[in-house]
This record gives C-alpha cells, sequence and structure tokens, in this order.
C-alpha cells in the first residue's frame, strides 16, 4: 500500500472494494431470509462505496441532500432510498421527493405534518416509516444508546399509541410501517440480537394498542467493527436463527413478505474497507513522554474528539512497508508508549495517548486500517483552513478513483425554505 503514499502524499484514505463486497455477503449470511439491508452514508457517503452496495442489492439511507446526491450518483434509484434523520427541513423534503424519493422515516407528529404539505406541494404520493422510541434498555453492551431513553430520536412508544391518526392515511401519505435504531455499535452479538427481539416485541405491541399492521418493520442495526486500529468484524453467525425465531412469535408472515424486515449498517459494511495513510513528521521528548506529530489530526480522522466531546480515538497504526510488524497485529515492540498528535494548532489534536509502537522517525509512513467508516467526512474538514485529505478507491490491484473533496465558498442571493 505504500505506493499509494508514493503517489499521491499523505495523508491518504485507500479503501478497498473487495472488503465491502465481504463485508456485506458476511452481514447478509447473518441475516433472517428474506429480508431487505440499507447501507447508511453517513459511515461514508463516497459514491463509489455507496455504489458498489447498491450492485450487491444494498439499498442507501440517507439524512442529507448530499448523502441523497451521493447515493445516486451513479445512477441508484431514488425510489429505494429510505430518507431518516430528526430535523428534516420542507425544503429537504421537497427536494428528496423531487429526486424520486419516495420513502422517509418521520420522528414526531410534526414531522408527518410537515412530510404531507411536501407531498401536497409536489403532488406526489409518498410513504412513511413511525419512528418508535423503544422503551427501556434491552441490555448492556452497545457502543451508543439511540432509543431506550430520553433521546430527539424517534417518538416514545406510549405517546405514538396515544396517537393513532399518527398511523392513517391522508391524501398523500401513506403509513407504511415502523423503524427502529436502539443502539450503535453493538459488538456483542447476544447484546444486539436481544435489542433486536425487543424491538420486533414493541412493534408488536404497537399493531396491537393502534391496530396499524405495518408492511414494513425497519429494525435499525447497531453491526459493530473496530474503529482505527487493528481488529477483525464482529461475528453475527448465531444472529440469524434466534432473530428468525421471534419473527416467527411475533409476525408470522414475515417470511413471505408480511411484513418486510429490513435492517440498516453503516461501520460494519464499509469500516474494514479503509486504511489511512499518515507521514512522521516531527518525533520528540517533552516532560518524559514522547510525542510523534502526523501530518493526519483531527481534521483527517476522529474529528468529534478535536471538539472535546468524545475521547481521542486511541488510533494504533502500523509500517506501511508492514516490515517491522506482523500486518494487522499492531506492535508491543516498545515499553514506552508515544503519544500520536496531529498538526493543528490545538492541544485536542489527539489520535492516541499512549501507543506502543516501537522507535519512529520522522518520515516513517504509518497506515492505521479499519477506516473506512466515520474517517474523513466525521472530521474537522474546514479547521484551519488545511486541504481535504485524498481519498483512493481500489478494486484488488486495480486503481478504480482517486479524488479530493474540496471547501468552496459560494455567494448566495436567497436560500430556498
Amino acid at each position: 500500500m505504500i505506493e499509494y503514499a508514493d503517489r499521491y502524499g499523505t495523508p491518504l484514505y485507500v479503501y478497498q472494494l473487495e472488503k465491502v463486497r465481504e463485508a456485506a455477503e458476511t452481514l447478509r449470511q447473518s441475516l433472517p431470509e428474506p429480508c431487505q439491508l440499507y447501507y447508511s452514508l453517513k459511515a461514508n457517503p463516497h459514491p463509489q462505496i455507496a455504489d458498489q452496495l447498491a450492485t450487491l442489492g444494498v439499498r442507501a439511507e440517507v439524512s442529507s441532500s448530499g448523502e441523497l446526491r451521493a447515493a445516486t450518483a451513479n445512477g441508484q434509484s431514488a425510489a429505494d432510498i429510505l430518507y431518516t434523520g430528526p430535523g428534516k427541513t420542507l425544503s429537504d423534503m421537497r427536494m428528496a421527493i423531487r429526486a424520486g424519493v419516495r420513502r422517509f422515516s418521520v420522528e414526531s407528529m410534526a414531522e408527518r405534518s410537515t412530510l404531507a404539505n411536501a407531498a401536497t406541494d409536489e403532488a406526489e404520493d409518498v410513504d412513511y416509516l413511525v419512528r418508535i422510541n423503544t422503551p427501556g434498555v434491552a441490555a448492556e453492551g452497545a457502543g451508543l444508546r439511540m432509543t431506550g431513553v430520553p433521546s430527539q430520536f424517534g417518538i416514545d412508544l406510549d405517546q405514538a399509541c396515544a396517537l393513532p391518526e399518527l398511523f392513517r392515511r391522508t391524501n398523500r401519505l401513506r403509513p407504511l410501517g415502523l423503524h427502529f435504531f436502539p443502539a450503535t455499535n453493538v459488538a456483542d452479538p447476544t447484546v444486539l440480537a436481544r435489542e433486536f427481539e425487543l424491538s420486533v416485541e414493541t412493534a408488536a405491541v404497537v399493531r396491537s394498542k393502534t391496530g396499524f399492521v405495518p408492511s414494513l418493520i425497519d429494525l435499525g442495526g447497531g453491526f459493530g467493527a473496530p474503529f482505527a486500529r487493528p481488529g477483525d468484524l464482529p461475528n453475527y453467525s448465531d444472529l440469524r436463527g434466534n432473530l428468525e425465531a421471534t419473527l416467527d412469535r411475533w409476525f408470522p408472515g414475515w417470511r413471505t413478505g408480511s411484513p418486510v424486515i429490513a435492517f440498516e449498517s453503516g461501520r460494519h459494511l464499509v469500516g474494514a474497507c479503509g486504511t489511512l495513510l499518515t507521514t512522521v513528521l516531527d518525533v520528540k521528548s517533552s516532560g518524559g513522554r514522547t510525542y510523534a506529530v502526523l501530518d493526519a489530526g483531527t481534521h483527517v480522522l476522529g474529528g468529534m474528539s478535536g471538539l472535546g466531546r468524545i475521547m481521542a480515538p486511541a488510533a494504533l497504526p502500523y509500517s506501511a512497508s508492514g516490515e517491522d510488524v506482523e500486518e494487522g497485529k499492531g506492535s508491543d515492540a516498545a515499553e514506552d508508549p508515544t503519544t500520536l498528535v496531529g498538526p493543528l494548532c490545538t492541544p485536542l489534536d489527539v489520535l492516541n495517548r499512549s501507543a506502543l509502537l516501537g522507535p519512529l522517525k520522522a518520515g516513517d509512513v504509518l497506515r492505521i486500517p479499519n477506516t473506512g467508516a466515520y474517517g474523513l467526512t466525521a472530521s474537522l474538514l474546514a479547521f484551519l483552513s488545511r486541504p481535504p485529505t485524498t481519498e483512493v478507491v481500489v478494486d484488488g490491484a486495480d486503481e478504480v478513483h482517486v479524488r479530493r473533496l474540496e471547501v468552496t465558498a459560494t455567494q448566495l442571493k436567497g436560500v430556498e425554505r
């Protein structure tokens, strides 16, 4: 992989499409059959990655106009896209409907009203899912809870059941089903199975209390992946049998599509495909600690940690040449840890506070694995006005696509509302 650094410089993201295909195939084998699978573009909106997944029958889940453009950039059908998110504006909805989107998730009664107005304005019929905030917590072990706690996501179960009009058809809107997404990045398959089971049981409660019979139940995701350090994707092979039994109990018609069952995944599908190449700019000692200054910082990886909102990503790279450590295993050759920092003018620009890497020197090129999800576009792209990182998409030995995002200023006379 060092040849790409020689050709395009660093920092540099390299995405391997063969790993996307492998992750998608393995995940499908772990899910009930039949089901639909959506790719959450927030993990990585690169059009080549979205297109690769579309060719595998994975639909797109988007939550912005930019993600919608990325999902349809290579001819994907907007009619297969699910548009989600807790803060969709009338303009967002109208734009998406004009682009061909016909399936939305709504997260409040007010948002349903906005969607009704958008559908009327565009004179198009639109389907929608009602996102439910499942009560309680299925089990510990979720990377980040999305529901089961007070949340901006979805409608609390008791509130939804007290709003029968939420599930009634209007002039242009048709209630299609229910949407759940209780947690993200759940590595433990037993915990994830229980999360899905709780969502299925909650869907049955909605059906019982409102009389609404869903045609589609989107159980969301939560499929985990290691981030910015060596490691394999979690194995969810036991999930299929357990979840099929739960669906048979509560929705026995699911095997013939009544209802259709859907899942979503972002990081699990694309996390392993990405490698970030970065060059050591300087190595220095301060207060008894060793610091390695890299050309990749929080403007390239782990951007939210640069705002002090989450912990540093604890990135664990290894040599781009692969000569000094076994590939994918990191290095334990060092007795003294090294703090990996980026080039930005903030003490929060830290990628790892205590990495055991062995001796480093200026000019070394390091590989940070498992950075295909929540990498570049989840970073502080515009901070200090540094040029965005180049991205290379490869398929085996073939170089498929090379690009670099640009941050530009556009003078506006007015904004559509």
